[in-house]
């Protein structure tokens, strides 16, 4: 289970918050104001590690990695998820990320959410490169990503029932700028007539990026199923109503209607030229290329250094001292 409460005072602490919310649509701005002096990537650990604990223990079970104490040597050669590609770890910082905004600020609706697990054991992909490389270190690739939402937490009620899901896609960029943001919003620049050279005047954009993904997802997405499996896995009594009212909402003939709300985090470091509180994606009012018609949130993260921390935070896992 994650268990590890966000360290919100530190995260508040070196992020300026802009939040705005208008009916069912909220975006909120958070820009990094100091850049981290080792104190942030320390902070963060904890989280991380929960975050990814269930597939840790999973993949190296069915790798074949002993994590016990006892084990000859002193660490395993490989490990998750500090021995997937780096590219791998920047998209697995983000979806993170987005469990760790979720829990700590207040979007539209002003819902309590909750993250009870993090899918990662889901990521069949990272799972194939891991088992290859424990085996044969020269075996390195890039990976793709896991299938179906970035990203799920609950509301639940005070008997732990569901009465709201949210989930969406969370992003991470080197650099935030506008072409980039449009990019992964929109989709890459393809030929409007296939029979032609692609140029200015004869490109569109593909349509593939967030936004389609996120319209095209399922009121109930299929990550609400891995999650219930965790649970009755990890701990069937503790959220024993957690798992019942997931089940009615799961059967696929005459579901119990769930109200859902949509997210999307785009996280990176600020463009050189870009100006303070300056955003990338829609804040008065939400965008028309989404339809989906649900709650939708908008959080941008503009960091000061992010691969740094990044990287320092991934190396600090299921180490005793995170700056070591």
């Amino acid at each position: 289970m994650h268990t590890c409460p966000p360290p919100k005072n530190e995260f508040k602490k070196r992020f300026a918050e802009y939040p705005d919310v208008k009916g069912n649509f909220g975006h909120t701005l958070l820009e990094q104001t100091k850049a981290d002096d080792g104190s942030l990537a320390e902070a963060l650990k904890g989280y991380f590690e929960s975050a990814h604990l269930d597939a840790r223990d999973k993949f190296h079970a069915d790798i074949g990695i002993d994590l016990h104490p006892d084990a000859v040597g002193d660490e395993p050669v490989v490990a998750y998820p500090v021995s997937l590609p780096r590219t791998t770890r920047r998209g697995l910082f983000g979806e993170v990320m987005a469990g760790l905004l979720t829990e700590t600020y207040k979007y539209v609706g002003k819902h309590d959410w909750s993250v009870p697990i993090f899918l990662f054991r889901h990521h069949e992909d990272a799972f194939q490169y891991l088992f290859s490389l424990a085996r044969n270190p020269e075996r390195t690739r890039q990976t793709i990503g896991r299938l179906g939402s970035d990203f799920i937490g609950l509301a639940l009620d005070e008997d732990l029932n569901v009465t709201r899901i949210i989930s969406g896609e969370a992003k991470w960029r080197q650099t935030l700028t506008e072409g980039v943001v449009e990019t992964l919003m929109l989709g890459d620049w393809v030929a409007k007539d296939k029979s032609k050279k692609k140029s200015k005047e004869n490109r569109e954009r593909s349509g593939k990026g967030v936004w389609y993904f996120v319209n095209n997802e399922p009121k109930v997405p299929s990550g609400a199923r891995q999650l219930q499996r965790l649970l009755q896995e990890h701990d069937p009594d503790g959220h024993d109503a957690t798992i019942l009212s997931l089940q009615s909402i799961l059967v696929a003939k005459n579901p119990v209607p769930i109200p859902k709300t949509d997210l999307v985090v785009v996280v990176g470091n600020g463009g050189k030229t870009r100006e303070e509180r300056e955003c990338l994606l829609p804040f008065k009012k939400a965008p028309a290329e989404y339809t989906a018609g649900n709650d939708l949130q908008i959080v941008e993260v503009i960091m000061a250094s992010g691969e740094e921390l990044i990287d320092t935070i991934y190396a600090s896992l299921w180490k005793e001292d995170a700056n070591a």
